[in-house]
């Protein structure tokens, strides 16, 4: 079975709606969404419906930290985040409010696992940006494969059986095999939001058969989704870096 993978929407109609053709185009059976539907971007109603759409024809979701925001006003960001979380809250209806709280942390799926961010502790939001913090959420789990977002810069990990941990950045389109004997926690980039220098959207699709995990970029009109967050009366910021992928 083909999956496809994707974190970090943000609220970026353009770009979720490019990776989820392209994903359609590659043949993808089923999809996985590792979180932050919303935050930054300017479709947030949007995002979410179309969410809750494919849960309800049997996608697997996650919640993420500004999904978790929406409801949770304990959580804390930068500023032009909150400005975004705050106009997001006036936007979403009390349906869509509540999916979003009511979504796991962590999704189990036979040897794989699904998060938005660190496994060891899901709802601290800590970022796996280091063989580190890698080796910490892969051991917090018996799954042979983890997937998370958050970072918004693509990743591969792999923990050998004496538990050395090694990285290395995916070439986009490059199948990888994901050999059984070892650990694996791949961080996916970001659909809405990419901060890898790459403005094209970011996803990847796994090969359940054949155990490959391809990173795939959706190009899309960057500019329609700044202009679209620009006529929200967000703050520009939110949409000049979308222009240079950071």
């Amino acid at each position: 079975m083909l999956m496809a993978l994707f974190a970090d929407i943000h609220a970026n109609r353009p770009a979720f709606s490019a990776c989820l053709a392209q994903a359609q185009t590659h043949g993808a059976e089923h999809n996985i969404l590792l979180g932050d539907y919303v935050g930054y971007g300017a479709d947030a109603e949007w995002a979410v419906t179309t969410v809750m759409d494919l849960v309800e024809k049997g996608a697997t979701a996650v919640r993420g930290n500004h999904d978790n925001a929406v409801s949770d006003r304990s959580e804390t960001m930068n500023p032009e985040a909150q400005v975004a979380i705050e106009w997001t809250r006036g936007v979403l209806a009390t349906a869509e409010r509540g999916f979003l709280a009511a979504l796991p942390l962590v999704q189990n799926d036979g040897d794989r696992l699904y998060v938005h961010a660190d496994v060891s502790k899901p709802q601290s939001w800590r970022y796996v940006m280091s063989a580190e913090d890698a080796a910490r959420s892969m051991v917090a789990t018996s799954a042979a494969v983890t997937f998370c977002g958050h970072v918004h810069r693509p990743m591969l990990y792999t923990m050998s059986a004496t538990g050395k941990v090694t990285s290395f950045t995916p070439v986009t389109g490059s199948p990888i095999q994901l050999l059984p004997g070892r650990r694996w926690l791949a961080v996916l980039g970001a659909v809405g939001q990419p901060r890898d220098g790459n403005p094209a959207a970011a996803y990847a699709i796994f090969d359940t058969d054949r155990r490959e995990l391809t990173f795939c970029r959706a190009p899309y009109d960057v500019e329609a989704a700044a202009a679209a967050i620009r006529s929200k009366g967000l703050p520009p910021w939110l949409a000049d870096r979308l222009l240079v992928g950071r």
